[in-house]
């Protein structure tokens, strides 16, 4: 075996780690929702007739799958996901059509958002978002610098995400339609697209939101009892006036784990939409503070993941850590805006923490690809820790050639190759100053 073989054997046989802050915040706040969950489920399961743990096992149920499939994901190579992008932008699009055919498609309150397994059902609209997220990420990737430089490049995926928004809102489903076109928007930001041109859109799509907000009854409604739920307490008001109720009787600290009396058939969805107003009555302040900090934590540390990959030039893995970051922060904050009445009602969970069958298997694939992301940047920084510590070693000229070339210097020459694309380009990239379409 040659001197390049034996390098070329050295580097594959480095392994990563998975971020340990990555993983302990994951486990923490996944432990912490099945404690509330237990908490805020026993009355609405006596309530039912179905036991006082039957939600809390069903929520432990699901999390084990979500840990499994979680476990395929983080040992899944990302080139492998990211091979197959038409695959997974037709995925999205016949699973929100799942929904209508008839015998599959499940109703619940009007809508049409499930489709039937047969032991359970499933929200297609959470599995879309995490596979629309990685689609996205690699348009960014075949594209990036087209989307700051011309209008067809950034115009497409807005189309896309216009065309399943169309489809959500035919379930209807209007608060998962504004998380994808906020995480589009925010990905489309952080891959580089143009400011100013994207503001066209955006201000072209404000009226008809406000529009189909507005003219939809029960979403007026929401809207009107959202800025004094006070008036109509018993009415469109009653959710929200309960919550807020039992946010305020927790005060500082509290008024105990498994106390709440707002959980007792007084606070719809105590224990899916609304478990963040139980988690603020039983822990108070001090566990509405704790549960914020780690959410902030978690997207903090996955924002960082990203733009190390980036600053890598591991482009696909650096925007999928910013779709999952922006997906599950985005989540999260609108949840609990809802809990503490700074945002009208959706029917949005609490990551992680909520009770759910397919919001929180999908959210644990989403941490798996968080997961499998921090791996192969902490295995590329070994390898090239590896090539460095060699190369000076070795007399000039006889640096062995790698799969993995070292990241250009700031003083290296840029080649003036232009057609090239996809994650294995060599130049390095021109990054865009916010608001200006000119090269840094």
């Amino acid at each position: 075996m040659d001197a390049h073989a034996r390098q070329a054997t050295r580097l594959d046989a480095i392994q990563g780690r998975f971020d340990p802050w990555l993983l302990g915040l994951m486990v923490a706040l996944a432990a912490f929702g099945v404690a509330m969950v237990g908490s805020s489920s026993i009355a609405v399961g006596e309530g039912l007739g179905v036991g006082p743990f039957h939600f809390v096992v069903r929520h432990a149920v699901f999390l084990a799958l979500g840990v499994a499939m979680c476990l395929v994901v983080m040992r899944t190579e990302l080139k492998t996901i990211e091979r197959y992008p038409q695959a997974l932008l037709i995925a999205c699009a016949v699973l929100l059509l799942l929904v209508f055919v008839p015998g599959l498609g499940h109703t619940v309150n009007g809508a049409r958002r499930w489709i039937n397994l047969g032991v359970s059902n499933f929200q297609v609209v959470e599995a879309v978002k995490v596979i629309y997220l990685v689609w996205l990420a690699s348009y960014l990737v075949r594209f990036r610098d087209e989307v700051n430089a011309t209008w067809g490049a950034m115009f497409k995926p807005i189309g896309v995400a216009i065309v399943l928004v169309g489809l959500l809102l035919m379930q209807p489903d209007f608060g998962s339609a504004t998380m994808l076109l906020a995480v589009t928007i925010g990905m489309l930001v952080l891959g580089g697209g143009h400011l100013k041109r994207m503001m066209l859109p955006v201000l072209a799509m404000l009226p008809a939101l406000v529009a189909l907000a507005v003219l939809e009854p029960y979403r007026f409604r929401r809207i009107v009892s959202f800025t004094n739920p006070w008036e109509d307490q018993l009415g469109a008001g009653y959710q929200l006036s309960n919550a807020l109720m039992a946010i305020g009787r927790g005060e500082f600290s509290g008024v105990g784990f498994g106390a709440s009396i707002q959980k007792l058939n007084y606070l719809p969805e105590a224990h899916t939409d609304f478990i963040f107003a139980v988690i603020g009555e039983e822990l108070g302040f001090l566990g509405l503070f704790a549960v914020i900090l780690l959410f902030s934590l978690l997207v903090g540390r996955a924002l960082w993941v990203g733009l190390k990959c980036v600053e890598m030039r591991r482009h696909f893995a650096g925007y999928v850590a910013f779709g999952v970051a922006l997906m599950v922060g985005l989540q999260a904050l609108v949840s609990m805006g809802v809990n503490l009445g700074l945002l009208p009602t959706k029917g949005l969970t609490l990551p992680l923490i909520s009770s759910g069958g397919s919001s929180v298997m999908m959210t644990c694939v989403a941490m798996g690809l968080l997961l499998r992301v921090s791996y192969e940047l902490d295995r590329a920084q070994r390898q090239v820790a590896r090539l460095r510590g060699e190369a000076v070693q070795l007399p000039a000229g006889d640096i062995p050639p790698t799969s993995q070339p070292l990241p250009p210097t700031p003083s290296a020459p840029v080649p003036p190759s232009s057609s090239v694309r996809g994650t294995s380009r060599l130049r390095q990239r021109v990054e865009p100053v916010f608001g200006s379409g000119r090269p840094v």
